[in-house]
């Protein structure tokens, strides 16, 4: 096993996802579990219901690109943007991808340049504000 891959899994370990690499770019998925309807119809797809997470482009330091994303409910949108912002980590982008759900489900992207281990530990910790 690579660096890389016991990195990813280290990663995996702290934000409790499923890890791979693919093309050099550590992947982390993990999925919510929130009731949601769309259309009518009950989803669990996970293009619905996802965390997910990549590190990538490690430099001599060991810092790398870090980007994160959740599905998240709109109560939990300010306490986890706090959260991430408390720990220096950007917040990127908070927008709507499915239309007709219930309840509205908002997205949430992350990133940062640093130690990989170091991200995924401030995101955990983030996370820990969301209901699930």
């Amino acid at each position: 096993m690579g660096n890389l891959q016991r990195l990813c899994n280290q990663f995996a370990r702290i934000v409790g996802g499923q890890p791979s690499v693919m093309n050099g770019v550590c992947f982390v998925q993990k999925f919510r579990n929130i009731p949601v309807t769309i259309l009518g119809r009950r989803s669990r797809s996970p293009l619905v219901l996802p965390t997910f997470f990549t590190f990538e482009s490690i430099d001599r330091q060991g810092r790398a690109l870090n980007l994160g994303e959740t599905v998240i409910l709109p109560a939990e949108v300010n306490p986890f943007i706090s959260e991430l912002r408390k720990k220096g980590i950007i917040v990127a982008s908070l927008h709507n991808h499915w239309l007709f759900e219930k309840p509205r489900l908002m997205y949430i992207h992350f990133e940062s340049v640093e130690n990989p281990i170091s991200f995924a530990r401030k995101a955990a910790q983030a996370l820990r504000v969301l209901r699930d």
